[in-house]
């Protein structure tokens, strides 16, 4: 080996020597994502007393028995049907019908183009409940995009590194009946009507997957960094219509949201909920969102505003190059794979966490 390195040196501009580098377990094939998806932090079931259906029985044991469904999930498999009850599509169907005309109209032009063809292509209705599995294969077929169930709230380093594989963790219970319009929580209205629609979009898609891919071999301190950035954009991101200055929502937790939608195109509210609140709207730039925390249980007092997803996807990867890592990752989809052109050495304890 020395003797191959000193003949190439003699006739090479430049040589360099990579060692082998110690970095977090990460799963290189889209069947370990099997190793993560089951690994939450909490089980969907564990509801804070405040939580609508928490003195619900009920409830609850439905919430475990879709948790179970996720969990006993493997890649590669159909995603089980679920036969909703006639309780959980009126409460489907509630949020859907007061939500579709906010969502028309304050939405990103992709999004409101992209409903229709989810309601022709997967069941998206008042009256029904569409399947993941449906959602899943139109995305595949559009744009490479995936979802799969999940039990529960992940971390963020095991929820990035779906996206690194084009893959969308989605949890698959409902919020609680009794209150249609309001949830605690991530549910199944804010998957399918916030996140889903924009994953056929080739550009949002490549945007959301350069998250992931940045995410790949990160520092605990990069993870976070980077799920700010996931929050200022895929959550509560907002960018220009085709005008160049009217304001849009592309974020899930806009889409999904009556309130803070409406909120975050300036037509008022909070300041507690009193109103005469504005919020902040800054451009979209990375590299200052990676370090802003926020807030989870208030509306948010800033907005990052994105000329377009082509833009956002530019400016993630100027920001993931700052990593500095020494090793190049990019996904196959042939094989669905990571390709990782440096020696790598992963960390498995880290697989555990």
């Amino acid at each position: 080996m020395k003797a191959l390195l000193a003949e190439l040196q003699s006739c090479a501009t430049s040589l360099n020597v990579l060692e082998s580098k110690k970095v977090p377990w990460f799963p290189r094939r889209a069947k370990e994502l099997d190793i993560v998806a089951n690994k939450i932090l909490d089980a969907g079931t564990d509801l804070e007393s405040d939580h609508p259906g928490f003195n619900d029985p009920v409830y609850r044991a439905r919430r475990a028995e879709l948790s179970r469904n996720a969990l006993e999930y493997r890649h590669g498999a159909p995603i089980p049907r679920i036969k909703y009850s006639p309780e959980e599509i009126a409460t489907w169907g509630a949020v859907y019908e007061r939500l579709l005309p906010l969502v028309v109209k304050y939405g990103c032009q992709e999004h409101v183009r992209l409903l229709p063809l989810l309601q022709n292509n997967c069941g998206y209705s008042a009256t029904n409940i569409p399947q993941l599995n449906d959602i899943s294969d139109y995305l595949q077929a559009c744009t490479g995009f995936t979802i799969r169930p999940v039990a529960g709230l992940l971390s963020a380093r095991n929820f990035l590194y779906g996206l690194a594989f084009r893959t969308f963790f989605s949890t698959q219970y409902l919020r609680h009946h009794s209150r249609p319009l309001y949830t605690p929580e991530p549910d199944l209205v804010h998957e399918l009507m916030g996140h889903a629609p924009l994953f056929a979009d080739q550009a949002f898609a490549d945007f959301s997957q350069e998250i992931g891919l940045a995410a790949i071999g990160a520092t605990d301190d990069q993870i976070t960094q980077l799920a700010r950035c996931y929050w200022y954009t895929v959550e509560f991101g907002l960018c220009l219509a085709e005008d160049g200055v009217t304001r849009k929502a592309y974020g899930a937790g806009l889409l999904s949201s009556f309130g803070e939608l409406e909120y975050s195109m300036g037509l008022g509210k909070p300041k507690s909920e009193g109103g005469d609140g504005v919020p902040e709207v800054l451009p979209w730039d990375p590299f200052d969102a990676a370090d802003r925390d926020y807030p989870i249980t208030t509306y948010q007092p800033l907005y990052y505003l994105a000329k377009s997803f082509s833009d956002a996807k530019s400016s993630m990867q100027q920001f993931s190059s700052s990593f500095a890592r020494q090793y190049n990752v990019r996904y196959n989809p042939l094989t669905h794979s990571l390709d990782v052109d440096g020696n790598v050495d992963l960390v498995e304890t880290q697989a555990k966490q």
